[in-house]
């Protein structure tokens, strides 16, 4: 593994344990060049997901990217590194036991508007209103309105 303050190829590992509820192994590193250390994480990848985009181009699923936008989302905000953590990999299972390998942003982004919504109302709307593109204070005022009423237009106990 590559050190990420040096660069050089030689590390070792100094601890490895279950994370992400025996999803994932967390091991602690320590570069022999450079006396850094560093946390990776190992993870079972069933295939590679190819994302596509709104305008048709094509790129691999990053993880870490869901991971930026959703920090953004809840920056400031009571969620836990491990809610977190939890969430990301409940949206990359549900992406791979899709059975598709290219996936719309559109998919991606209502499976995490999904999550976000039981998980933090606040980040929910912060999501959404780059998600959904929101331009002005109606558009806000709209989405928060339309999410509380149900198909039947009934307002939400």
């Amino acid at each position: 593994m590559r050190c990420p303050y040096c660069g050089t190829a030689d590390s070792v590992v100094k601890d490895s344990r279950p994370a992400e509820e025996d999803a994932a192994v967390r091991r602690r590193r320590g570069c022999n060049n450079c006396g850094g250390r560093f946390t990776t994480f190992e993870r079972v990848q069933l295939r590679d997901l190819i994302v596509v985009k709104r305008d048709g181009r094509k790129a691999v699923f990053e993880r870490d990217k869901l991971r930026r936008s959703l920090k953004v989302a809840l920056q400031k905000r009571p969620v836990s590194e491990d809610q977190l953590d939890h969430m990301i990999s409940g949206i990359v299972r549900q992406l791979e036991n899709m059975g598709e390998t290219e996936i719309k942003t559109s998919d991606i982004g209502e499976m995490v508007m999904e999550s976000l919504s039981t998980l933090d109302p606040v980040g929910f709307i912060r999501y959404a209103s780059v998600y959904k593109d929101f331009k002005t204070p109606a558009d806000f005022a709209g989405f928060i309105a339309s999410q509380s009423r149900d198909d039947e237009g009934d307002v939400k106990e």
